[in-house]
């Protein structure tokens, strides 16, 4: 592998050393330099274009071609006549500057080539055959070829170093809410363009006066066969495995006219190909945005979800999933648009973990624990919306949206740990919501501008949890103290929950346009919530009856009844003011909390007032380069589950009750944020760095048994800060036909907690560094060499740990004899604290496809996974109390051969 490296990289270094420079600058008649002209160099020889770049903001213009080639320059501005000059290179570089003529009449020159980047204002569009080879098969395999854009390994995709919220296929919503279903689904042979809309705004009156600096969305143009024609692919195979037979069936087919859109993705398998994780499910937001985020008050609601355990790479033992997905999009007059999708995830899911567990205070008492465990998971999730948008002008914009969810979930788990023994452990649940969304817009004219949202939000979650342990003796001080009863065979403890929330978020917004320059915004809002939570601790006998236990710890209750309300009304002021290159906009809110709960008889009111003041500042150094600073103070609330006084099992070995007289968290936040996309000289850069301090965060004292794992625990707001910094930044560099990219990522937080009644400050560092070198030819093989490194370092008082993660990659495609794909991916890591190596393990996967030619409707391919036969891979976690190094095994090698059609 080593050998195959170098030698890749060999090819590279002679690539760049074969290929000299045109430079100049591009001006108008009277000499001033023209910013974003577009100039590319078409090869006379080979009639295909060579290289691209567009003007700085002094009119530069650099490319990097071959050698003894005969080039002829197309520069083009718009407004401008397009020029085309013919160049012939040499061993030395060229420089040549342009000057291009006004012109008001249609270009006599035939364009043949389109631009592959054109940047807009805040638009950058992208032309797609610019930059695929042909072994390319979904949109994420496209995006990662383009400059300043990323899909990470979730499947979303990055720009700037920011999330996209929203893509689109033909202006029409594609899943509002996620991208991994885009980057995973859409074939790549039917994208023509890509256009990336920053600061994007979802409702085009607020586009001047809101802040979308964090907005980016994607617009997918289809090629014209693509439309008003069903387009897609089917995809069915076959495998073997040591275990079982494999199969999939994986359906996506498209339809895209001027009034509608109709998408189907399917999947079925059993090779671990996850379409829709849960992590994805609970992570998509159905494009639903809180109208109070910007507000300054932060409430949770808190999750009472599974504590299930979670994929690692989306790896496990054994996965079957089934997957299936719908979305339209109808326009039945231009002032009316309907739209909404349905999605259906259901898996079985075999996990396998070795985990170690190390204390690391010696003075607690705790013993270090071994685990072992074998888990089935089974999750049927379901999601169903449905959105209008009416605006009949241009001043008025009605929109309503309304997202359901529902699901039904299992965790059976049989644990081993040597300090407890053998636990079987049974989890459930089946919860749904329902989040409605009104939203009206009113331009009175060009000076006053008003905004209405509200949002209401009801959901209802029932998680139960179950566990029986048969090494009694082991948990004999824990039975005690929940009160259960010792003359049964084992200890069979169960819990039942029930939570229901109802939260209505509203707030009006209003206008006013000072100036050019500047604009003054109102906002009255209301944010009102409130949450029941009842639970119960019982004991299953022997003989099945329930066994209504009475603890002898936490005044001997240990169920829950009770009621939570908070309600905040605010008043909003921000006044914006443009100056030179600086956008400044200084803000703040007041105010009115209040919350209570109720239960035992007991009622606790928190009321009190408070100023919240925020500032941004936008510094656009050029048209491409800005840096932005935020500062906000923030007031945090909690959710009912904390406040409940009585006892709740989290799990077996953890045991909480709640304070009553909680109160809210304030914390200070900063940021500060470089971007620059410089098609001059090929280089995108992206970097932030933050802080936060959070006064009367909540943090929990947590009493350990003697010589035990178990824990009863309770929150409280901590006397002292909590402090937590972040550091990013990422450069990319094109060179001719290469790419390379260098970033790093630092953060670190500072806590404190109460454990046995002991205070001690916990100090965590993570630091990942990333580094990529790759080539993106059209008509020649394609590789990309990384390298990851990965620190954890955790110092928690008495003791400090450190673990290290060390993961060079490859990989390669190559399209030859026109007609075959070969794909490889190959990674090694090494997993070890300290010097001492805790494991290392390798993945190696390939692929062979055969497509007759680009137009065929057939593609046959062979894939291998998991080659070398790795059994698992390691991960390391760090608690507020111990560290953790985790052994999870994932399939094995297997092969399948699969079948594609195109439509």
């Amino acid at each position: 592998m080593r050998k195959i490296i170098f030698l890749m990289l060999l090819f590279a270094v002679n690539i760049t050393f074969a290929q000299v420079k045109i430079e100049g600058v591009v001006k108008d008649s009277i000499g001033n330099p023209l910013e974003l002209a577009n100039v590319i160099a078409i090869n006379q020889k080979t009639q295909k274009l060579d290289s691209y770049g567009i003007t700085n903001n002094d009119g530069r213009f650099k490319l990097s071609v071959e050698k003894n080639s005969t080039y002829k320059l197309q520069v083009s501005y718009i407004g401008m006549k397009t020029a085309q000059i013919e160049i012939t290179t040499t061993d030395a570089d060229i420089n040549n500057d342009i000057t291009l003529q006004n012109d008001n009449t249609l270009d006599t020159i035939e364009l043949v080539y389109e631009m592959p980047v054109v940047v807009k204002g805040d638009t950058i569009v992208y032309n797609t055959d610019s930059f695929t080879s042909g072994t390319e098969r979904k949109l994420g395999d496209v995006l990662n070829k383009l400059p300043g854009v990323e899909v990470n390994d979730e499947g979303q995709i990055q720009v700037e170093g920011k999330t996209v919220g929203k893509v689109m296929v033909e202006g029409k919503d594609f899943f509002d809410g996620d991208s991994k279903l885009a980057t995973q689904n859409i074939p790549a042979n039917a994208i023509d363009k890509v256009e990336v809309l920053k600061n994007y705004s979802e409702v085009g009156q607020l586009s001047s006066v809101t802040n979308n600096q964090d907005n980016i969305a994607i617009n997918i143009k289809l090629k014209q066969g693509k439309k008003n024609f069903w387009f897609g692919n089917v995809t069915a195979g076959l495998g073997d495995s040591k275990n079982n037979t494999l199969y999939l069936a994986q359906p996506k087919l498209f339809y895209y006219s001027p009034d509608h859109s109709i998408n189907f993705i399917g999947d079925l398998n059993n090779i671990g190909e996850i379409a829709f994780t849960r992590r994805d499910y609970f992570n998509f937001t159905g494009g639903f945005r809180s109208p109070s985020r910007s507000s300054g008050t932060s409430i949770n609601l808190g999750g009472n979800d599974l504590g299930f355990l979670s994929l690692q790479n989306n790896r496990a033992k054994d996965i079957n999933t089934k997957f299936g997905a719908a979305n339209f999009s109808y326009s039945p007059k231009k002032t009316l648009d309907v739209s909404g999708f349905a999605i259906f995830s259901s898996s079985k899911t075999e996990l396998q973990e070795n985990n170690s567990i190390v204390y690391t205070d010696p003075n607690l008492g705790i013993p270090d624990e071994n685990t072992e465990s074998n888990t089935t998971q089974r999750s049927d999730l379901g999601m169903l919306k449905f959105s209008t948008k009416y605006k009949p002008n241009a001043n008025n914009q009605l929109d309503y949206d309304v997202l359901a969810r529902t699901s039904k979930e299992s965790q059976d788990q049989l644990f081993y740990s040597s300090v407890n023994g053998n636990i079987n452990q049974l989890e459930k649940s089946s919860p749904f919501s329902i989040n409605q969304n009104l939203n009206y817009y009113y331009t009175l004219d060009d000076k006053n501008i008003f905004a209405f949202e509200v949002q209401h939000l009801l959901q209802d979650e029932d998680p139960f949890y179950n566990a029986f342990l048969e090494d009694k003796d082991s948990y004999l001080n824990t039975a005690s103290a929940l009160g259960l009863d010792d003359s049964q065979s084992g200890f069979d403890i169960a819990q039942d929950k029930r939570v229901k929330s109802n939260q209505v978020d509203a707030k009006l917004d209003y206008w006013n346009i000072l100036n050019q320059k500047s604009d003054i915004n109102f906002t009255l809002g209301t944010i009102y919530s409130k949450q029941d939570f009842n639970s119960n601790i019982f004991q299953f006998l022997d003989d099945n009856s329930k066994y209504e236990t009475t603890p002898t710890i936490n005044d001997g209750i240990d169920y829950n009844d009770i009621s939570y309300t908070f309600n905040d009304v605010y008043l909003g002021l921000h006044y914006r003011l443009k100056s030179g290159i600086f956008t400044f906009t200084p803000g703040v809110s007041a105010h009115a909390y209040s919350s209570k709960n109720d239960q035992f008889n007991v009622n606790f009111k928190d009321n009190f007032f408070r100023l919240l003041p925020d500032f941004n500042m936008l510094m656009q150094l050029k048209k491409s380069e800005q840096i932005v600073f935020n500062y906000a103070m923030q007031t945090s609330f909690t959710d009912v589950n904390q406040f409940a006084r009585g006892l709740v099992l989290n799990n077996y070995k953890s045991i909480f009750s709640g304070n009553q007289e909680l109160e809210s968290a304030l914390a200070h936040n900063v940021s500060l944020s470089y971007f620059s996309f410089n098609m001059f000289n090929y280089t995108n850069v992206n970097a932030r760095i933050s802080y936060t301090k959070t006064i009367d965060r909540l943090r929990t004292t947590s009493q350990f048994e003697p010589g035990s794992v178990v824990n009863v625990s309770s929150p409280i707001n901590s006397d002292f800060a909590d402090e937590s910094a972040s550091a990013f930044a990422r450069a990319q560099k094109t060179i001719g036909k290469f790419r390379a990219m260098l970033s790093g990522n630092f953060s670190y937080s500072k806590f404190n907690q109460l454990i046995n009644s002991q205070a001690s400050v916990n100090e965590n560092y993570s630091q990942t560094y990333r580094t990529t070198i790759g080539t993106n030819f059209r008509e020649a093989p394609n590789f990309e060499i990384g390298y990851r490194y990965v620190i954890q370092d955790n110092d928690q008082g008495s003791s400090r740990t450190k673990f290290y993660t060390k993961a060079p990659s490859v990989e390669f495609d190559a399209l030859f004899l026109k007609s075959f794909t070969f794909k490889t991916d190959y990674s090694y890591n090494n997993f070890s604290r300290g010097n001492t190596t805790i494991n290392d393990y390798e993945f190696w996967d390939a692929s062979l496809s055969y497509k007759k030619n680009k137009d065929s409707k057939w593609e046959y391919e062979i894939k291998a996974t998991n080659l070398l036969d790795a059994k698992s891979q390691n991960t390391s976690n760090t608690g507020s109390v111990s560290v953790s190094a985790t052994e999870y095994y994932i399939q094995p090698r297997f092969l399948t051969f699969r079948l594609r059609y195109e439509l």
